[in-house]
């Protein structure tokens, strides 16, 4: 009795591993998913964001926030690109988010020469890559098989971003919720070397908040941004004063100063537990580089659609 309950065990065990053998591997993402479908893919947006960098350094920061956001929410599938009543695009959490138009001119090249073959999820992440070298930041290898939503969702991205007045509990717990540690938030938000913020939005940090803020930082910030709303809200502020159009490592730099214009800025040096990473980011430019581009790899896999999954937009704000 023993050797048949041995025979029809092992008999099972075959079965379950001859169908497992022969069932079909989740699709995944591959350096070399374009290669025979699209080979001048990556060449084609390297190209079409290099102009647009050129024609407006403010692109580069641009195009990387538009990758964080879009990854943030509903993971990596181009759900921001989308308008209309609903949309990410719309939800008070990107009001301010620009660059739109840059991944649609991207796109558009990528048609030009491989019509319905690339995602705009892709293009966006290969785009950030390139954002970064662009402006003299580190450079990391994407991976794609990337395919598209067909829907956005507003009220994901209201609970799922971060925001600029969140204090540093408050980060941990968003970016934890997205798989990140400490030193992975810290790293990525060192995208803010680059970029603007408006009155609206860095108004708090010079008027309310507890945290120390360099004098003369404060005395500049004050004459461009009236205490009172809505006097001044659209005025635009770098993030980094010293270099805000070069991807470096000042603005941590400005944080150990006391001059990070947000207060999701200054919280990552007041005192406590990310006070010790952004001391090793300030005094070593080259572990944040390798840092950031590590956590961006990361970034650019969250919740992706691949295989039969999505679908690949023709014109990335629309859903067909």
């Amino acid at each position: 009795m023993g050797y048949y309950k041995s025979t029809i065990l092992v008999t099972i065990f075959i079965i379950l591993i001859s169908a497992d053998y022969f069932m079909p591997c989740k699709a995944q993402l591959s350096t070399t998913f374009y290669d025979t479908t699209c080979p001048n893919a990556l060449s084609t947006i390297q190209t079409s964001i290099n102009a647009a960098v050129s024609r407006n350094g403010r692109n580069a920061a641009s195009v990387i926030r538009l990758h964080f956001h879009d990854c943030f929410v509903q993971g990596c599938d181009a759900s921001l690109l989308l308008g209309g009543a609903g949309s990410e695009k719309e939800s008070a959490a990107n009001d301010g988010v620009v660059g739109y138009d840059v991944i649609d001119d991207a796109k558009a090249a990528v048609e030009s020469v491989c019509p319905g073959v690339v995602s705009c999820a892709d293009i966006l992440a290969v785009a950030a890559r390139d954002a970064s070298v662009a402006v003299g930041g580190p450079s990391w290898t994407v991976r794609l098989g990337r395919r598209d939503s067909p829907d956005s969702n507003a009220a994901e991205a209201a609970t799922d971003l971060p925001r600029g007045n969140m204090n540093l509990g408050e980060l941990i717990s968003n970016f934890a919720n997205k798989g990140f540690n400490t030193r992975e938030m810290v790293a990525l938000s060192g995208s803010h070397t680059l970029g603007q913020a408006r009155c609206l939005r860095f108004r708090g940090r010079i008027y309310n908040s507890p945290l120390p803020i360099d004098a003369a930082f404060n005395t500049s910030l004050t004459a461009i941004c009236p205490p009172t709303p809505p006097t001044g809200d659209e005025t635009l502020q770098p993030l980094d004063l010293v270099t805000p159009n070069a991807f470096d490592n000042n603005y941590f730099l400005n944080l150990r100063a006391s001059r990070g214009l947000l207060i999701s800025d200054q919280v990552l040096f007041n005192g406590d537990s990310a006070d010790s990473i952004v001391t090793e980011y300030a005094d070593n430019p080259a572990t944040f580089d390798s840092d950031f581009a590590a956590a961006m790899v990361k970034m650019s896999e969250i919740e992706v659609l691949t295989g039969t999954s999505g679908i690949i937009r023709t014109v990335c704000t629309s859903a067909t």
